[in-house]
């Protein structure tokens, strides 16, 4: 292997790339002891030269270098396979009978910068790195090799790309492709627009919570809120709900959860409104002097997006999390349940929960927690590395 431009780390620096983060960033180095263009392979070590490993690197990027190993390897073709294939192994462990799922996971694979998601026979990819975007043909190869996918797309399409000194890409890398691909999540059947729709098509980190949540929906009223194609509500009424409702501001998720509900022979047990969610709720709770707000739901389920994606606006992100629980439980009947997520990184499960805490407090409810929930393990989590962990959720019985 021929000698690679060496990264220098300032003292102090090494610690947590040696504990396993893969992000070094510009001001944690020290030097670089040769040239380097953008995209290249370097290795990286301490102040005192121990070697620490080998990455990606970007001068255009805050984070100036994404670790792949810890050891000397050639970040080629065979390293991709080798990466994907234990990827694979880990999925086909915990998932076995899972045909939709995310193969690859960015830095919980250890290949920072990339997401691969499958949808039955269909690959979708995200690249959101210099270095990965530059490997993109290698990468296709692996992927079409490995599993055998009609199609491959690209959804590059995340803000964070602009960080790394890319602009967007979407479209077909791949394979043919033409209109939405009907997935399988647990036996029931979605239609997704992989190209057009958000994010990579569905929330596949859910798949394993819209069993859990449905346990609770036998011969409920069930509102759904922030469904976008109605995941948690469709296997709420499968699982014997008396009805669900969906609440959602898109109107395409909308119409399209609708779809879903008939195609899974659901649709008498299924309506839903196109209405932004934090007005419904203050609508259905308002109340005059003598008036008080009649509870009517056995089961509620709040699934927002993420309400913040910087740490500066996190205080503004609890308020509205508050707002919603405080209205979500003035709805809910004593003995109910309240099934509730967060998707953002930068609000912990601990702070989490004391907002769902202050707001019972506020309305003057108890609750009981029967179950802390996280995001499906092709998503994996790993400890060290904070950002890999991102999906709170809670459920709590309504004692009073």
């Amino acid at each position: 292997m021929e000698s690679l431009p060496t990264v220098l780390l300032k003292p102090g620096e090494a610690d947590r790339i040696v504990a396993g983060h893969p992000w070094v960033y510009k001001n944690s180095i020290l030097r670089l002891t040769a040239p380097t263009h953008d995209g290249d392979v370097v290795q990286v070590k301490d102040h005192r030269r121990r070697f620490l490993g080998v990455g990606l690197f970007n001068s255009r990027s805050k984070i100036h270098v994404r670790m792949l190993s810890a050891e000397r390897v050639a970040v080629d073709e065979k390293f991709f396979e080798e990466r994907i294939r234990a990827a694979l192994a880990l999925r086909k462990r915990h998932l076995p009978d899972a045909t939709s799922f995310r193969v690859v996971n960015a830095e919980s694979d250890f290949l920072s910068g990339l997401i691969v998601d499958k949808y039955e026979e269909v690959l979708v990819v995200q690249i959101s790195a210099l270095g990965m975007d530059v490997r993109k043909g290698q990468i296709v190869k692996v992927l079409q090799r490995l599993l055998s996918p009609r199609a491959i797309l690209e959804r590059s399409d995340v803000a964070s790309r602009k960080f790394e000194g890319l602009e967007e890409a979407n479209g077909v890398l791949a394979g043919e492709w033409s209109g939405p691909v009907t997935v399988n999540l647990n036996g029931l059947l979605f239609e997704a627009d992989l190209l057009g729709g958000h994010k990579t098509g569905l929330y596949l980190d859910q798949q394993r919570n819209y069993l859990e949540v449905a346990r609770w929906a036998k011969d409920a009223q069930v509102l759904d809120c922030f469904s976008f194609l109605g995941g948690f509500g469709l296997h709420c009424a499968r699982a014997g709900a008396a009805h669900v409702h969906l609440l959602d501001q898109s109107a395409e998720a909308v119409a399209a959860s609708l779809r879903n509900a008939e195609r899974n022979g659901l649709r008498e047990r299924v309506s839903a409104e196109a209405v932004n969610v934090f007005d419904w709720l203050h609508a259905q709770t308002r109340a005059g002097p003598h008036e008080r707000v009649v509870p009517r739901f056995d089961l509620i389920v709040l699934d927002p997006p993420s309400f913040t994606r910087t740490r500066a606006s996190v205080p503004d992100a609890l308020r509205g999390y508050k707002e919603i629980h405080v209205r979500a439980l003035k709805l809910l009947r004593p003995g109910g349940v309240l099934a509730t997520f967060c998707c953002s990184h930068h609000v912990d499960g601990r702070t989490f929960q004391d907002v769902i805490l202050s707001a019972a407090y506020d309305c003057r409810r108890v609750l009981r927690r029967t179950a802390t929930l996280t995001q499906a393990p092709d998503h994996p989590i790993i400890p060290m590395i904070p950002e890999t962990e991102y999906l709170k959720g809670f459920v709590f019985e309504l004692v009073r």
